[in-house]
């Protein structure tokens, strides 16, 4: 698939992505994991069935797009409106929405709140968002504005070649070389004496609030729009068995398919990936 930069207008600013496929296809929104960028989609979108229209966004504060003014907070909800602002700026009314991780719990959080707009949903290694019990609350929002207070006072590291950045890459998520300097090469900008991370650093902080486990399953349960659920055999820490299963479970009209892989499966395993979305995305 031959993909091209586009930008889009949002209101919290503009917003890059990568466009490709058929114009008269069925219409796909690829939202990418935390600290990732659009081009986490380049391995798979060429292998999936055609006719399609696909957009990977730059979430807001990651790749090319604008950060958040300074104050605001960065929330799956703000993120929300981001993809529907880059779905009218399109004037695209019906979608699929494709995601991984962070990408993956904004999908699900979409599909539940605007199940009007949302035709297809695929969730790669997430599904509605992270949750906990509601006693961790006071801890998370001590622990989250000691953070943001730290982080003002610290800069940017600068790398003197884009080596360093892509062997921490592969280092944390356990890339390929060529996965992680894919994100690299899109997650960086130059200075004049090396590169610095493209992405808001106030991404890296705590979040000041997160949904309580009920929550969560409340909107997975919301969710009634076909869906697939793919997940990697190696579990994560913060999604883990049995909890995996059982929220993919409660979806009304979904599936669920693991893979062998680790957590950027959808990059380092394409091809597995692609064989288990097949059409789906292209379907009514």
């Amino acid at each position: 698939m031959q993909l091209t930069e586009c930008v889009l207008p949002a209101a919290l600013g503009e917003l890059h992505a990568l466009r490709g496929g058929d114009p008269q296809g069925p219409k796909v929104i690829a939202l990418h994991g935390w600290l990732d960028n659009a081009a986490s989609w380049l391995p798979l979108l060429g292998l999936l069935p055609q006719p399609l229209e696909i957009v990977a966004l730059d979430l807001p504060g990651h790749g090319r797009s604008a950060h958040l003014g300074p104050g605001a907070e960065y929330s799956p909800y703000v993120a929300i409106n981001a993809v529907l602002d880059a779905a009218d700026a399109l004037g695209w009314e019906r979608f699929a929405l494709l995601g991984h991780s962070m990408g993956a719990a904004i999908s699900s959080l979409t599909a539940a709140a605007c199940p009007q707009r949302v035709r297809r949903l695929v969730c790669i290694e997430a599904l509605g968002g992270l949750g906990e019990d509601p006693a961790q609350a006071p801890e998370r929002m001590r622990d989250a504005m000691g953070a943001a207070r730290a982080k003002s006072r610290r800069g940017l590291r600068v790398f003197p070649s884009l080596a360093a950045p892509i062997r921490a890459r592969m280092q944390v998520n356990g890339l390929t070389e060529a996965s992680a300097r894919l994100l690299v090469e899109r997650g960086v900008r130059g200075l004049d004496n090396g590169w610095v991370w493209s992405t808001d650093q106030r991404l890296t902080l705590p979040s000041l609030y997160r949904a309580t486990h009920a929550q969560v399953d409340a909107i997975v349960d919301a969710i009634d729009c076909p869906a697939q659920v793919i997940l990697a055999e190696q579990a994560q820490p913060y999604f883990p068995e049995p909890l995996r299963s059982e929220r993919a479970a409660r979806l009304r009209n979904g599936r669920t398919f693991i893979l062998p892989g680790s957590h950027h499966l959808h990059m380092d395993n394409a091809a597995a990936v692609a064989g288990v979305i097949g059409g789906f995305l292209g379907e009514d």
